[in-house]
């Protein structure tokens, strides 16, 4: 039996974080090329610090003669990245910052895992783990508490480019303690939000006096209360920000990404990685699994897992766990899964369409938890499997 009663915090960190700034420079790249050619191969990788951004990896078109002209378009990718982000100021300005570009034509050792074919299909881009998880905490059927350290943060975030709230900068970090009762989430025990800040004279309570009320119209009714924590820029001035204050790197940011905690990860990260590689499509595969199973009714928690082989199309193995909240056998789901859905990494691709260029809205505010778009983003949080699990038990 697993707690009822206990608090559980969660963190996020919105798109000016030096690390967030990386991952969505390496996304814009992929969905730039992902543009050109969907079946572009992509692993980028973004480090940003004082005045400048290093862009590297491995890409690949099915044109070489191509690749040159695409190539130069990076530093223009990263510009505009750092442009709609915010970053205007002195150690970090999109317009002046220097952008050195070491992206080069993908390994041939690496595409023959991909392309290596085994009954007739692709083999998977790597080995690893992938994990995906849902619980009905939530309408999004998220962990609370890291759905709303990313709701707080994206609300500033709209208040700040909407120039309702002038004197933010782009750089923030939120963090929700929640307690739970009877396992589910009740209130907010403590609230942690540092951002970045335009004036040095701005003390912590000028700062908590800007980004309070919208805190309040982000959590749920009755979470805040007279007893709630509030620790507001509590080291005081953060004027110097970005990746002028603190370097930045693709994949460092994997928890607040996913589940906040509250779930196993696989370790691998998601951004600047085309949808060949597993860590990312088997991912949001794991997602998209776990919350057809929730949304059917079968369980009100639930982990998935799919492990993979490089060259090898078929996960090694499906794994399910309901926590004890399952209404059927882990064992039946498992099968039920891989007869709903081709797991094979072509498979996950096409069953979700992500040959696409749908990646730099995912760089910021989590990967899962968010509303399907018309264009095919987030197509993983779709719930369109219900009747076909339903069928297969």
């Amino acid at each position: 039996m697993s707690r009822q009663d206990y608090v559980f915090t969660s963190e996020s960190v919105s798109e000016g974080h030096p690390d967030k700034v990386c991952d969505r420079i390496s996304d814009a790249v992929l969905d730039a090329f992902l543009a050109e050619e969907p079946e572009a191969r992509v692993a980028c990788e973004t480090f940003a610090t004082t005045d400048r951004v290093v862009v590297g990896g491995e890409v690949g078109l099915s044109d070489p003669d191509k690749l040159g002209h695409f190539l130069d378009k990076v530093p223009g990718i990263a510009r505009d990245c750092i442009k709609d982000i915010g970053y205007e100021q002195e150690g970090f300005h999109w317009a002046n910052c220097h952008v050195d570009n070491f992206l080069h034509r993908q390994s041939a050792h690496i595409a023959q895992g991909v392309d290596a074919a085994e009954d007739k299909d692709e083999g998977a881009g790597d080995q690893g783990i992938m994990f995906g998880y849902a619980v009905d905490e939530t309408p999004e059927l998220m962990p609370a508490p890291v759905h709303y350290a990313h709701a707080v943060l994206r609300r500033l975030a709209e208040a700040r480019k909407s120039g309702a709230e002038p004197s933010l900068r782009p750089d923030a970090k939120s963090q929700i303690s929640v307690r739970y009762e009877g396992g589910k989430p009740v209130e907010a025990t403590c609230i942690v939000l540092s951002t970045q800040h335009a004036d040095e004279n701005q003390s912590s309570d000028d700062i908590r006096a800007i980004v309070e009320p919208y805190i309040r119209e982000t959590l749920p009714e009755g979470w805040i209360t007279p007893k709630t924590e509030w620790h507001v820029n509590p080291t005081g001035t953060f004027v110097i920000g970005g990746p002028d204050g603190d370097a930045g790197l693709t994949g460092r940011k994997i928890i607040v990404d996913t589940y906040g905690g509250a779930a196993p990860h696989g370790g691998g990260a998601f951004s600047g990685k085309d949808p060949t590689k597993v860590d990312r499509s088997a991912a949001y595969a794991s997602r998209y699994l776990a919350k057809n199973v929730v949304a059917a009714g079968l369980a009100r928690r639930c982990t998935i897992q799919l492990s993979y082989a490089i060259g090898v199309a078929h996960p090694l193995s499906i794994y399910a766990d309901t926590h004890g909240t399952g209404q059927v056998e882990e064992a039946a789901i498992e099968a039920a899964l891989g007869k709903v859905m081709d797991l094979t990494p072509r498979g996950i691709r096409l069953h979700l369409g992500l040959n696409r260029p749908i990646y730099s809205r995912t760089a910021a505010y989590g990967h899962f938890g968010r509303a399907p778009e018309a264009d095919g983003g987030f197509s993983w949080e779709r719930t369109d499997l219900i009747d076909a699990l339903k069928a297969a038990l």
